[in-house]
């Protein structure tokens, strides 16, 4: 390996999770899965959030930002992670392009740490002090702390971004991950990283460590006066609306904890990768099926927008079918058309008839796809179908 320094235009390649031509589908197809899944998901979040009258409360106000960090947060890491999938080949990313992809990785997970701990002290304003939670949580004070949470993540990752880009890089540049993570990118610097390797340890702490401490200490207050009711339901409606954030936060302050918050010298890039995968990829879609299944404010707003949407608004014709006894002289399905009025049937006519036709085109697109041997081929014929795509499962 050259050990000169690069004066050229520096460029990296990530190292593919697998070779094998039969494996390689399967992992486009599950990560290309949970990406869209949460898209769907943090969409749904938002879109409910914003269009129910109901859930505009503060706690479901930072609920409204987290989701829509999420979405930008998985958008910043899953579409490149796909195109270098199926391109079974090098993939090339300049150095500045990995620092615009660092930069928004800090940036947005700085601030879903830090807005975690905004929602803890949501939390212990609401079971602590529920005379006074409106009055606390004002309007202001919530614009003033999601601002300030977006504001902290952009001033932690900008000097990092910075230090990082300017380090000298040598001879072969293969990022041991599938995208630009601080410490993968800087084990393939040729020069004393030391200093570096303490500013994002101290950022580290700041994003990670000190809003953890305050969840803890908001949870702590929260115990002790759960632990002081006398009625039974309000304990446990308390701890059903603290239930679903501590699992999130467990969850994410835990991966974060494995990869920043430990010695350099003990950094495993698969173990980087393997937890990465879970913060990236799994965090994404599980926050908002944790919100809503456990939360069952959410849950019934949901429906009422799916309603909206002409969707539930089928299901007493579903129920019509499967609830009679017998059919007389006509089929279950002759009942069950019968039983719709003619709006119905054209509107599901309108929707299903379309849909069954899109489902076998990407099929063969994909099949054709994968077919494909030229190595610029396949992320480019994914990326012109990948936008259809995600507006058609939104549709």
């Amino acid at each position: 390996m050259e050990e000169e320094n690069q004066t050229g235009v520096v460029q990296f390649h990530f190292h593919p999770f697998s070779t094998d031509p039969a494996v390689v589908p399967l992992l486009f197809v599950a990560f290309l899965l949970l990406y869209l899944g949460s898209l769907v998901g943090n969409m749904t979040i938002g879109l409910t959030v914003w269009r129910d009258h109901s859930l505009h409360t503060p706690m479901y106000f930072f609920l409204f930002v987290l989701a829509v960090l999420e979405i930008g947060y998985s958008t910043n890491i899953a579409p490149l992670t796909l195109a270098g999938i199926l391109s079974m080949v090098r993939m090339l990313i300049s150095l500045p392009g990995c620092g615009a992809q660092m930069f928004l990785f800090i940036l947005l997970g700085g601030s879903d740490c830090v807005l975690l701990a905004v929602m803890a002290y949501d939390r212990y304003v609401a079971i602590c002090h529920p005379l006074h939670y409106n009055l606390i949580m004002s309007w202001e004070l919530r614009g003033k702390m999601t601002l300030g949470s977006l504001g902290l993540g952009f001033l932690l990752s900008l000097p990092l971004t910075i230090l990082i880009c300017h380090l000298p890089f040598c001879g072969h540049n293969e990022i041991h991950h599938f995208f630009c993570d601080m410490p993968a990118v800087m084990r393939l610097a040729c020069t004393d990283t030391r200093l570096h390797e303490a500013a994002l340890y101290a950022i580290s702490v700041v994003a990670v460590a000190v809003p953890f401490l305050l969840i803890c200490l908001s949870y702590g207050c929260i115990v002790a006066t759960i632990l002081r009711m006398n009625s039974a339901e309000g304990k446990r409606r308390a701890f059903s609306t603290c239930s679903s954030h501590l699992i999130v936060v467990l969850l994410q302050y835990g991966c974060c904890s494995l990869i920043y918050l430990r010695p350099s010298s003990s950094y495993s890039p698969e173990e980087g990768r393997a937890v990465s995968v879970v913060y990236t990829f799994f965090s994404p879609v599980l926050n908002p099926l944790i919100y809503s299944i456990r939360n069952q404010e959410v849950t019934d707003a949901i429906r009422r927008l799916m309603a909206r949407m002409c969707w539930i608004s089928y299901w007493p014709a579903v129920q019509t079918w499967t609830s009679q006894p017998t059919y007389g002289d006509c089929g279950f399905l002759s009942c069950g058309v019968e039983a719709l009025n003619i709006d119905q049937q054209i509107h599901i006519t309108v929707l299903a008839i379309p849909f069954l036709f899109i489902i076998p085109s990407s099929v063969f697109i994909v099949a054709a796809n994968l077919k494909i041997r030229l190595a610029e081929g396949r992320p480019k014929a994914f990326s012109t179908c990948s936008l259809h795509l995600t507006v058609v499962l939104l549709q």
